[in-house]
């Protein structure tokens, strides 16, 4: 970094991107060879069913969509993405892709967190990790759905800094040149987005969020299952006549 990292911008986008991905690294390992039973995603769809599944899926496929769109948006150099379109188009692409996404997320998980804290019998099992992780993610989510009026804006405005300021900024951590000053400018609701988002790292050795790590993708590779039933043909018995043997 630059400038003095005792200033609060460069202590929450300098230091606290690499304490994050400390514990979110080293605690992910330590919980998995120290408490390998805990490793699992609780799921409450025995405790009550309606709109579980409804609800998970939606929330599932937008979660994962949100998560491949900004790692292929913000970790892609800005060469590729130079010679595929231009910034504007690439800002316009993630408004497009982020509302879809996003509101699928937020549709499936305002149910989740719903059922969360008001089934009785989901609540009264639930633990405080669990309520305060579907509590942060989802206000994660609302601060990226709130950055979209202002993306708009700029992207009408055929203003690109922003989304390429955040880009080199990510960037910079990856490579572990910490820049922060790529973003000092940017709009505050950016920041909030990016500081709850960093802490969703800091929390996930501690939560159940551990189970993405073991997603099964071998499921995908695996050979097709061959599942044969062996039916068998019985001749009804009549009832008037108990004793007699049927004839199979």
């Amino acid at each position: 970094m630059q400038d003095s990292v005792f200033t609060l911008h460069n202590l929450l986008f300098g230091v606290y991107p690499y304490i994050c991905l400390s514990v979110f690294f080293i605690g992910s390992w330590l919980r998995f060879d120290r408490e390998q039973y805990t490793w699992k995603a609780d799921s409450t769809q025995l405790l009550s069913k309606p709109w579980m599944r409804i609800a998970s899926n939606f929330f599932h496929y937008g979660v994962v969509g949100i998560f491949l769109g900004h790692s292929v948006g913000l970790l892609t150099p800005h060469f590729v993405f130079a010679a595929l379109m231009s910034d504007i188009a690439h800002q316009w692409l993630a408004i497009v892709a982020g509302t879809i996404f996003g509101l699928s997320a937020l549709f499936g998980g305002s149910i989740l967190l719903f059922r969360r804290f008001t089934n009785q019998r989901i609540s009264l099992t639930s633990r405080w990790a669990d309520k305060f992780t579907i509590f942060w993610i989802m206000l994660t989510l609302v601060l990226g759905l709130l950055t979209i009026p202002t993306s708009l804006h700029h992207a009408t405005a055929y203003d690109s800094q922003a989304v390429t300021s955040l880009v080199w900024w990510v960037q910079s951590i990856v490579y572990l040149y910490p820049s922060p000053q790529f973003i000092e400018g940017i709009d505050t609701i950016f920041k909030l987005h990016l500081f709850a988002g960093m802490t969703v790292f800091l929390i996930f050795p501690f939560t159940r969020l551990v189970h993405i790590w073991s997603m099964p993708f071998g499921y995908l590779a695996r050979a097709y299952q061959i599942v044969r039933t062996r039916r068998v043909k019985y001749q009804e018995v009549n009832r008037y006549d108990l004793g007699k043997p049927a004839d199979f």
